[in-house]
């Protein structure tokens, strides 16, 4: 399989809190959530969380290989917390947390798992891409943010919105997100495909997935167009131009995208 990553941080001098990285049979997107407080909680951050769930996931897939992909980032999610469970508040509401998603080539399947709000596309030869992402959060969140709007930051009803949001993360009922709790792996989405039936494939975090899913300036089909001629960044700079135009904050922008799939 051949991966072509990039990750680009949201403004110069910031750090990324995204990562991916990839095996030659695996890829994996790490979105991580930025909190303002986290550094009170946690004195490796949003970024290390980031990475070492990453780089804890790389390192499963081939041990051994026919163990699901929910399975192995519950294991990823239990070793990153055991590695700063003495040192930090993992359990809090703003400790470190992650989007996730996942790409594997096993015995002439490409497995996929997403969890939060992350996208994973997969570029079929006969048919539309198959879009999988977990529309969870932006339904959950969406009131709240709304409501973040109207009220002064910092104050105590900006704090009493911000509680609520939170307090639906990791639960039933509200969304599910990389965190402390391994049991929030078993709420991934999953699923696999024959790799013949495939020409690529292509791992988002939202802040690069949003060309197609905030600003609706283009489809998925031309996403993957344009990843096959330019790569991911070229996609990456189209939202950077959209985010100045619309005044809209930047993200992290992270893309892997894989071609090749049937070649490990």
């Amino acid at each position: 399989m051949r991966v072509v990553m990039t990750s680009v941080p949201a403004r110069t001098g910031r750090t990324n809190e995204d990562f991916t990285g990839a095996v030659p049979a695996a890829a994996v997107l790490i979105d991580g959530a930025g909190i303002p407080g986290t550094e009170s909680i946690c004195r490796h951050g949003v970024a290390w969380d980031a990475g070492h769930l990453g780089g804890s996931l790389l390192g499963l897939p081939a041990r051994p290989p026919d163990r699901a992909l929910s399975a192995l980032l519950a294991e990823a999610i239990d070793r990153v917390t055991d590695a700063h469970r003495d040192t930090c508040d993992v359990a809090s509401s703003i400790s470190p947390s992650a989007a996730v998603a996942v790409l594997r080539v096993l015995d002439g399947l490409v497995e996929y798992l997403v969890l939060g709000d992350s996208v994973l596309v997969l570029d079929r030869a006969d048919g539309a891409p198959l879009v999988v992402s977990d529309p969870r959060e932006e339904i959950v969140c969406e009131p709240y943010r709304s409501a973040l709007k109207g009220v002064t930051e910092g104050g105590e009803e900006y704090r009493r919105v911000l509680r609520g949001l939170r307090s639906n993360r990791n639960r039933p009922g509200g969304f599910w997100v990389a965190k402390d709790d391994p049991r929030a792996a078993d709420e991934a989405l999953t699923g696999s495909c024959p790799v013949p039936g495939l020409t690529g494939a292509a791992l988002l975090s939202n802040g690069a997935s949003r060309r197609v899913d905030l600003f609706g300036l283009a489809d998925w089909p031309e996403v993957l167009t344009v990843l096959a001629s330019g790569g991911p960044a070229e996609i990456v700079a189209r939202v950077r131009r959209a985010e100045s135009r619309r005044a809209v904050a930047a993200d992290d922008a992270t893309i892997a995208y894989c071609t090749d799939l049937g070649e490990t």
